[in-house]
């Protein structure tokens, strides 16, 4: 690259790491936030938290990345305009192919980084947070319940203990209410969790469990010396965990198990999953080009850039709502395909044409307006009326 190109990326860069790094910054916070419950509710320590939030991060910065790169743009092309350092690069005959190539590879490097986060890291991400909030769901017993509280889980299910002694729980009440009208409830004076085979078990003594059908109206108490409960079964996955969509490699996208029951009730949500994984690298060119089309001709400063900002940035909007609008349909039908790739590609089209057409354009425009000015010169000029 030319000094001088090297000089527009380095501004075009500097804005959208700045503008990445805030806008992370404040979704880490807000993520942080909700799940301020680990720590106050759930008594998991400061690791698990930090793990738990950093893990949302990559799909966010995949969304959030190409928006950042476009306010790079617009910061280096404003500046470049108010510092009348465009002005001077046009008149020197700097065309717009050149001054649009920094733009360019910057928009290539955030692509590659984008597509590398929604092909790789975003799955691997979504699966290990998967995977660590079953085991904190699963672990409850030693990591969520304290003596003397009732603590409920999403699962449907209810525990409290007295006290306890060493490694043995004291006064246990233990409700199960997953299933629909169906309550379950062991009493038991101790227990202890016990690990056999990398499951979790709590294994009751003296105790007596109390079963009521609600839609029969029946009712019984057992009572038992020793009873064991596969703590991992209320971890609200139901047994087996299952992987959505977004938490499986692009690999498992790409060559599903056709006969997994959860694949064919879901199979648009794979298609549409698969597809904006590998859309997700072209908006990032499409927002730089956008903004090159709205500021990357010169303008002096007593001409007004808010207008064409805010076309630009209603233009990012327009494909951005296009785009998930498409990924949507595509859920349904597989022609929603089409509009995952067509929403940043008219975008791109829009722009290129914007920027490499809009002089002959003008020129057409100009010859218009003086050949309906040499027409209205040669025309008779109308009678003069009396009053």
């Amino acid at each position: 690259m030319t000094l001088i190109e090297r000089y527009i990326f380095r501004n075009v860069f500097t804005g959208f790491v700045s503008c990445l790094l805030a806008l992370t910054l404040v979704i880490w916070i807000t993520e942080s936030l909700k799940q301020m419950d680990l720590l106050t509710g759930k008594g998991q320590t400061l690791w698990v938290f930090f793990s738990v939030t950093l893990l949302s991060l990559p799909a966010l910065v995949a969304v959030i990345a190409p928006v950042a790169l476009f306010i790079g743009a617009v910061y280096a092309l404003n500046k470049l305009n108010g510092d009348s350092e465009l002005i001077v690069m046009c008149a020197a005959g700097v065309s717009p192919g050149r001054l649009l190539r920094p733009f360019a590879l910057a928009a290539l490097v955030v692509a590659l980084v984008t597509g590398w986060m929604t092909l790789w890291l975003m799955p691997n991400s979504f699966q290990g947070l998967r995977d660590l909030v079953t085991n904190i769901r699963a672990d409850f017993v030693a990591n969520i319940v304290k003596p003397g509280q009732f603590t409920s889980l999403d699962s449907g299910v209810t525990f409290h203990y007295r006290e306890r002694a060493g490694d043995t729980l004291l006064g246990i009440f233990f409700q199960d209410r997953r299933e629909a009208g169906k309550t379950s409830v062991y009493l038991a004076q101790r227990g202890q969790v016990v690990d056999l085979d990398g499951q979790s078990y709590l294994v009751l003594e003296n105790g007596s469990i109390q079963r009521q059908d609600g839609g029969a109206g029946d009712s019984s108490i057992v009572r038992f010396d020793r009873y064991a409960i596969d703590l991992g079964a209320f971890g609200g996955e139901g047994g087996e965990v299952v992987y959505k969509p977004r938490e499986r490699s692009t690999r498992d996208l790409l060559h599903p198990d056709v006969n997994e029951t959860y694949y064919k009730i879901h199979a648009g949500r794979f298609r549409a999953e698969l597809h904006d994984r590998f859309a997700a690298p072209l908006y990032p060119v499409a927002f730089v080009l956008i903004a090159f089309a709205a500021l990357g001709q010169a303008r002096t400063t007593r001409q007004g850039r808010g207008y064409a900002i805010g076309m630009a940035l209603a233009a990012v909007v327009a494909v951005r709502v296009l785009g998930f609008m498409a990924s949507s349909a595509a859920v349904r039908s597989p022609a929603g395909v089409i509009g995952i790739y067509g929403a940043p590609l008219l975008g791109c089209a829009g722009a290129l044409a914007a920027i490499f057409f809009s002089e002959q354009v003008n020129a057409i425009a100009e010859r218009l307006d003086a050949l309906r000015a040499r027409i209205a010169a040669r025309l008779p000029a109308p009678p003069l009326r009396r009053a």
